[in-house]
């Protein structure tokens, strides 16, 4: 064995990983931590790829793959697990790649009976992939004895053990709450291999996020616009239901709307509208 060797940068190159790392880097803006920790995750995948190659003895890898991705809304980390189910797929540690986002509702009944088989559906549906639990606090409802959520953790935790070589399971929520569900449930803790924490954006990070869903849609900002925008997005994160991206998201059509409305008011038809009109929002379309 000892003169087998493999280059590991060919080995790299023949995968889609610097592909998907640099996708991430293009559609998420900032996250820096958790972009660090993708590429960690993908280099100890990588080289247990190789290792497998050469020591074809050693068995199965048994390199955990379970998760926990922890943080506020809107900061991307239904994404993140898209484009990390991609990874997965082509260093063949799941079969599709596809991703299964679900919540309580999906996974637990409301009497006797009737969790275990809607669980068991939806883990079906998932293998072959990645099953993202969001909200996976709501699971377990401590103080209600009749509720059924327990239930469909023993199920999770028995497909999390067992199929482990054919299921990623990504729990989800914020991190305070998250905190508590897994000291509540220690055999779901034990399970999860890599905690990834999501932080908030900044404000210049939330401009840049806008700038991006407005290019989507071919508009344009002025200066006077985007000053506006930093100035809603500064108020808006002081609303405790504050969602970063998808609050942008709410902020950027409210905006689009006051533009169509503004336009409609201010039509002549002896004087047709230009497209510059029609893709430049000003700093009054914020003002709503």
């Amino acid at each position: 064995m000892a003169n087998q060797v493999i280059n590991l940068k060919q080995f790299y190159s023949q995968t889609n990983i610097q592909k998907v790392l640099s996708i991430l880097d293009e559609e998420l803006v900032g996250l820096i931590p958790v972009k660090k920790r993708i590429k960690e995750i993908s280099s100890l995948l990588l080289v247990d790829k190789a290792r497998q190659e050469l020591l074809p003895e050693a068995g199965p890898s048994g390199v955990g793959l379970h998760m926990s991705f922890t943080g506020s809304p809107g900061t991307g980390k239904t994404s993140l697990a898209g484009r990390l189910g991609n990874i997965l797929q082509d260093l063949g540690y799941v079969r599709k790649g596809h991703i299964l986002t679900v919540t309580r509702e999906d996974l637990v009944g409301q009497y006797i009976g009737h969790t275990a088989p809607k669980t068991k559906a939806v883990l079906k549906k998932a293998m072959g992939g990645i099953l993202f639990i969001d909200e996976a606090y709501y699971l377990y409802k401590a103080d209600n004895e009749r509720d059924y959520g327990a239930e469909a953790i023993e199920i999770l935790l028995q497909v999390m053990e067992n199929q482990r070589d054919d299921l990623v399971v990504i729990l989800a929520g914020y991190k305070g709450e998250m905190d508590k569900f897994y000291r509540s449930n220690p055999g779901l803790s034990s399970r999860i291999t890599h905690h990834v924490d999501f932080p908030d954006y900044t404000v210049p990070e939330l401009i840049d996020i806008a700038k991006l869903m407005l290019k989507e849609q071919q508009y344009i900002l002025t200066a006077e616009g985007e000053r506006a925008l930093e100035q809603s997005i500064t108020k808006e994160k002081n609303n405790p239901l504050f969602a970063n991206a998808r609050t942008i998201g709410n902020i950027l059509d409210k905006a689009r709307i006051f533009h169509a409305n503004r336009i409609l008011e201010n039509y002549s038809p002896s004087a047709p509208i230009t497209k510059q009109e029609l893709v430049t929002l000003t700093g009054i379309d914020f003002q709503s």
